[in-house]
């Protein structure tokens, strides 16, 4: 198996890509043949991440600025911590490699008054989107605060529209694909910008987390 087809295989790509999309407004796609840039184990190329004793590296081909903007957000502290908190069903993590250090502080910018507005009208509908919201939600899903409890929450609100059930009946203008038409929206399609999904995350940001109590002791 290749470089190439391990990461294929492993689900990193579906995992990364919508989240490069969303913070650079570029998307990148896989495709088979002629590439802007590999995955590849070239001595001397600059490594982008290991997984076990395998270090990859991005090779770039040509001179597209869209491929050379990729292999910068993946060296980024923002890449590497979106690629560590990859968990692959099979094998071992994704890292970064040895000498790549990642931050543990994650900034997030946006109107937070913007985002409570887009939180009211799109997703009050199933989540409970503030402590003190009352009224009708679907009860399987979660509130904003018991997410925010989570340590990864920010990963899954940064990249909420690429988890499921979100893509059956949600857009990023200029970011997600557009809806199959032979499966139409089960209900009222969502569009949203990336200034609101941005906003959106400025507003959760703000949400405190739930207090889930002391853990449960058996005696």
């Amino acid at each position: 198996m290749s470089l190439a087809d391990e990461i294929a295989a492993s689900g990193l790509a579906d995992y990364i890509l919508p989240r490069f999309a969303l913070k650079t407004g570029r998307r990148a796609n896989i495709v088979t043949g002629d590439a802007d840039a590999r995955l590849a184990s070239v001595e001397g190329a600059p490594p982008v991440m290991a997984r076990g004793d395998i270090v990859f590296a991005l090779v770039i081909e040509g001179e597209n600025d869209a491929a050379r903007r990729f292999a910068d957000w993946l060296r980024s502290d923002v890449g590497q911590k979106t690629i560590a908190a990859f968990a692959p069903t099979d094998g071992p993590a994704f890292g970064p490699p040895p000498e790549v250090s990642v931050r543990t502080v994650t900034k997030i910018e946006g109107d937070a008054a913007l985002g409570r507005e887009v939180a009211e009208a799109h997703c009050a509908r199933c989540h409970r989107i503030a402590p003190e919201m009352t009224g009708m939600t679907l009860g399987s899903t979660p509130s904003f605060s018991a997410l925010k409890t989570l340590q990864d929450w920010s990963e899954r609100f940064t990249a909420f529209y690429a988890l499921n059930p979100h893509p059956s009946f949600l857009l990023v203008k200029g970011i997600s694909p557009p809806f199959d038409p032979s499966r139409p929206p089960p209900i009222v399609p969502v569009e949203v910008t990336v200034d609101e999904v941005e906003a959106l995350l400025a507003y959760v940001a703000q949400v405190p987390a739930a207090d889930l109590g002391a853990d449960i002791e058996s005696r």
